[in-house]
């Protein structure tokens, strides 16, 4: 006789059945690749999440948010969905009219309102990165575009001055350009007017402004954190960041839908007991001033 062992779902303290971990996908953004995330994501998997760090493609608005709703729609359950730079712009497309998305997590982030593009964003808080990016043609399949890079002497201080040097510039060595449609095209929605929002700033953000990053999650009503960390957070304090996205993710286990937040407030990580221990918005006023000055002349490095 074939004997059959039923394995039940954990017990909840109230005695009903505990609500199923989320999946957490990490979305990385322009100029980088998902092995930014890895820091992060090796803390969150210790914590027995289970931890997806797609590639972004980084084509165009449109495009990379259809690439990553189609990655959503293949994880059963639930999902808390985080975004670097311009990677926040894309999930906050991708997880519109989603509803297995329970939070949304912002590092240093776009946070583009409908009708409104990273270049519009950057043009209202500009950065350093302006003046630190080159664009380079580039055909693929039939089709033409133009592509973003940081400059490579631009690197270290503008986009990742919180490294050392060395590693500083090897980002600059395997950086994966953007296409000048990801920070062009215009918001149709934004999913984190209907769902919960957490949001990182970086006091020494030289890519996105700061102050940018403020307005988008207050106006978000997120969940907000400041941390004394350049651009690249995920990278340089993987510690600080993955606490934001367990705190998101703690959230997301409610049995009840997490609320979104009564205010923009922020707080430092360093000062919260009750934690556990992402363009590039800006990198759009790099695009702007390029597809802008393309037009009056040819740009030189």
């Amino acid at each position: 006789m074939a004997l059959c062992t039923a394995v039940s779902a954990p017990a909840a303290a109230d005695g009903g059945v505990a609500p199923a971990k989320p999946t957490i996908v990490l979305v990385h953004g322009a100029f980088a690749d998902a092995s930014s995330w890895n820091g992060v994501a090796e803390r969150l998997e210790r914590r027995g999440y289970t931890v997806i760090a797609p590639a972004n493609p980084l084509r165009g608005l449109y495009s990379d948010s259809t690439y990553i709703a189609s990655v959503l729609d293949s994880i059963k359950g639930p999902i808390v969905l985080a975004g670097h730079s311009y990677g926040g712009a894309v999930i906050s497309t991708a997880a519109a009219g989603n509803s297995r998305v329970k939070s949304l997590v912002y590092v240093s982030a776009q946070m583009p309102d409908v009708g409104e593009s990273g270049m519009s964003l950057s043009a209202r808080f500009p950065s350093e990165l302006g003046t630190a990016t080159r664009t380079v043609p580039y055909r693929a399949g039939g089709v033409s575009g133009t592509d973003i890079y940081v400059k490579r002497d631009k690197v270290y201080p503008v986009f990742a001055a919180c490294l050392p040097e060395r590693q500083a510039n090897l980002l600059g060595v395997t950086q994966r350009p953007a296409a000048t449609t990801a920070f062009s095209e215009k918001a149709r929605v934004a999913a984190w007017k209907t769902i919960p929002s957490w949001a990182l700033v970086g006091r020494q953000d030289k890519t996105i402004d700061p102050d940018q990053e403020r307005f988008e999650a207050k106006r978000a009503h997120s969940h907000t954190v400041e941390i004394n960390s350049c651009h690249v957070s995920l990278i340089a304090d993987p510690e600080a960041v993955s606490d934001l996205v367990l705190q998101a993710a703690t959230a997301a286990e409610s049995t009840r839908r997490p609320a979104l937040a009564g205010t923009g407030a922020t707080h430092d990580t360093r000062s919260e007991s009750a934690f556990t221990g992402i363009a590039v918005a800006s990198v759009v006023a790099g695009a702007g001033a390029v597809l802008v000055g393309g037009r009056l002349r040819r740009r030189a490095d």
